[in-house]
């Protein structure tokens, strides 16, 4: 950092530390990797104390900081490229019981602890809408636009900048960013798919579907979990990237790939993305239950509609899960 007396560092990190969350979800939004967005607001927060002296205030300090942050996303979009999910990549596979091949060199989307993203709780409003943003679907529909695009549609339909202000990030004019903006909606819509009305966190049904989900695991009673799944619903599982659609082609792999019995796993409650979300542990030989996956779902009246399932065990901690269960 710049060089500065301890109290002006004092006074600089008060003054920008509260916006420490919302830059995070902005820099997840952006790159779709909770690893990669907090080392691009350590980043963000290293530019704004050596530029900090130049700061005139003639935009708000979030404003700027927002700025800053942009700036350095694109800088890493050029770098790592996008985050697919294995929806986004080809069809679905046809043959569950064939042996499934990780893709490790694909920068796979990660899914972000809602402890890191989720809003002000004392603001009903913005609890809504940043889920609503946060969401798996809709953070990987955003890795298929351009970089600019991208940027554009989240200061634009996100953060409700006005053209004007996306304009002069971009040294550009405002014909020119509402013109990426509706590219990028277009694009957006054509690339997310369809998903009926999603549940509450709090419906009373979903609370229920969750306890008898996470049962059905832990007594390996695949026949009965299925029955919890719609008829079009998706299953995928990066870094693999073979996905299933429908309850008997998602039953089928469940037996043929895990083959769980009882007791294989323990299962406990967690949230990403706005979403219900469960950590897997899987006993070992030894008796001990080690962290196997994170899946995140969407649940709807009729429902599981969607089920994300990650195998990067590293995302434990993030999500302040235990090293055993």
């Amino acid at each position: 950092m710049a060089n500065g007396t301890i109290d002006q560092e004092r006074e600089f990190e008060e003054l920008v530390d509260p916006y420490r969350r919302e830059l995070l979800a902005h820099c997840y939004r952006m790159l779709g990797s909770v690893h990669d967005a907090e080392d691009l607001v350590q980043e963000t927060y290293i530019r704004a104390w050596r530029s900090y002296d130049g700061f005139e205030g003639r935009s708000s300090l979030r404003t700027w900081l927002y700025k800053i942050a942009t700036n350095v996303c694109l800088t890493a979009i050029e770098q790592r490229g996008r985050r697919p999910m294995p929806t986004g990549l080809g069809g679905p596979s046809e043959d569950p019981e064939r042996p499934v091949v990780a893709s490790p060199e694909v920068p796979w989307l990660e899914p972000a602890p809602d402890s890191m993203v989720a809003a002000d709780p004392a603001d009903p409003a913005a609890i809504v809408a940043a889920r609503e943003t946060t969401r798996l679907a809709f953070v990987a529909a955003l890795q298929h636009l351009p970089a600019r695009q991208r940027v554009t549609l989240i200061l634009r339909d996100v953060l409700k900048w006005k053209a004007a202000e996306v304009a002069d990030l971009f040294g550009t004019s405002v014909a020119s960013v509402n013109s990426a903006l509706q590219r990028a909606r277009a694009q957006l819509e054509e690339s997310s798919p369809e998903r009926d009305h999603l549940v509450e966190p709090t419906d009373p049904g979903q609370r229920d579907l969750l306890e008898r989900y996470a049962k059905a695991f832990e007594d390996a009673d695949i026949d009965g979990l299925v029955e919890l799944f719609k008829e079009d619903a998706v299953w995928e599982m990066p870094p693999f990237p073979e996905w299933f659609v429908g309850p008997e082609h998602i039953a089928r792999l469940i037996k043929a790939q895990c083959g769980p019995e009882r007791a294989t796993f323990r299962v406990l409650p967690t949230g990403a993305n706005g979403q219900p979300a469960f950590a897997l542990y899987k006993r070992g030989d030894d008796g001990v239950y080690r962290p196997y996956q994170l899946q995140v779902l969407d649940i709807t009246d009729g429902g599981v509609q969607h089920a994300s399932v990650f195998f990067d065990t590293s995302l434990f901690p993030l999500f302040g899960l235990p090293e055993t269960a």
